[in-house]
């Protein structure tokens, strides 16, 4: 099976996570020529063939590094349209990206998302073919008030249809169990605003207490990233609400993540996940500049390690149409543009 003219659904995709090697370094060198940067070359921190990046290496990747690199307005813009190009060739037709917007030397929250908007309007009106939205993030290390500006800051962008939605992410192991509680009045405004949630949901051990999955689970998100150190409680709770869960079976087998066996694919929670037939599974990147695998090879990693077959391939790339965050026409054309069988 071809699984990049497969048309696929990807909603598990952080934009800065998604910029490829290749990309970074030619940010990196247009910056050093111009005597922009003293920053080390990309290259040499992620060299080409690497994936297997542990949690606790991979998000200083981003606070120590990429953050800092993709800093300006010109470096945003190359970087989104990048990564719209690689999605679209990879055979994406719908793509909720998520980013957290940060305030830097030349750009405000503000100024920062919109440059992200203006990219991807201008590569939706270009390529009719793949239909591109945005979640803004709040980080769990974010304090309160900027967290509260995220969220006012995408209500405010929602009218002018990128912006679908808002995500809850960050280092797993930072602010856990009951210490998310600080967070509740912030979803609650987005709640009031009518934005859908999509959560980072017991994605590593400390963030699997029962406290935290419970909290979680009552801001009342639409999705659930990872659903990796749950119980059993939460399972019964994700099934009874028909949620979905996006599983990015690359990250979680290369980070080291997954608990089941000896970590492999074929231990991959994906498999418990496709006998629960009230939830939806979308199948996701999370992070394909790091982790290396696009959506059409996870596709065929489920494929190889859960004896899917073409039926059972297709079925699964519609299974998430109605759990997009983008308005009803988009959930039409989907309809209209994906393979039954």
């Amino acid at each position: 099976m071809d699984y990049v003219a497969l048309p696929k659904i990807e909603l598990h995709a952080h934009l800065t996570g998604s910029v490829s090697r290749r990309t970074l370094h030619d940010i990196w060198r247009r910056k050093k020529d111009a005597g922009e940067t003293d920053m080390q070359d990309p290259m040499e921190l992620l060299p080409e063939g690497k994936h297997d990046f542990s949690v606790q290496a991979f998000f200083p990747l981003f606070s120590s590094y990429i953050y800092n690199l993709l800093s300006d307005a010109a470096s945003l813009a190359e970087m989104t349209a990048a990564v719209l190009r690689d999605f679209h060739a990879d055979g994406v037709v719908y793509l909720e990206l998520r980013t957290t917007p940060r305030a830097t030397p030349e750009l405000s929250l503000a100024g920062y998302a919109r440059t992200i908007i203006s990219a991807i309007s201008a590569f939706n009106a270009a390529h009719p073919t793949m239909r591109t939205r945005l979640l803004l993030s709040v980080d769990r290390r974010h304090d309160v008030a900027t967290a509260a500006a995220v969220v006012d800051l995408a209500a405010a962008l929602q009218p002018g249809g990128v912006v679908v939605g808002v995500d809850f992410c960050g280092d797993p192991t930072a602010r856990c169990g009951g210490a998310v509680r600080v967070f509740e009045p912030v979803f609650a405004r987005a709640r009031a605003a009518g934005l859908p949630l999509a959560v980072h949901f017991g994605e590593a051990e400390p963030a699997g207490a029962r406290e935290e999955l419970a909290l979680l689970l009552s801001w009342q998100p639409r999705r659930l990233g990872h659903v990796i150190w749950v119980d059993d409680e939460a399972r019964r709770e994700i099934a009874a609400r028909g949620l979905c869960v996006e599983l990015c079976l690359s990250c979680n087998v290369k980070a080291g993540m997954v608990r089941a066996g000896a970590g492999g694919f074929a231990d991959h929670h994906f498999g418990y996940w496709r006998t629960v037939d009230a939830v939806q599974i979308s199948l996701g990147t999370d992070d394909v500049g790091v982790f290396g695998s696009p959506l059409s090879n996870e596709y065929a990693l489920a494929a190889e390690h859960f004896h899917l077959d073409r039926a059972a391939i297709c079925s699964l790339a519609r299974e998430a149409i109605d759990a997009t965050f983008g308005s009803d026409d988009d959930k039409e054309w989907l309809r209209s543009v994906m393979w039954t069988s």
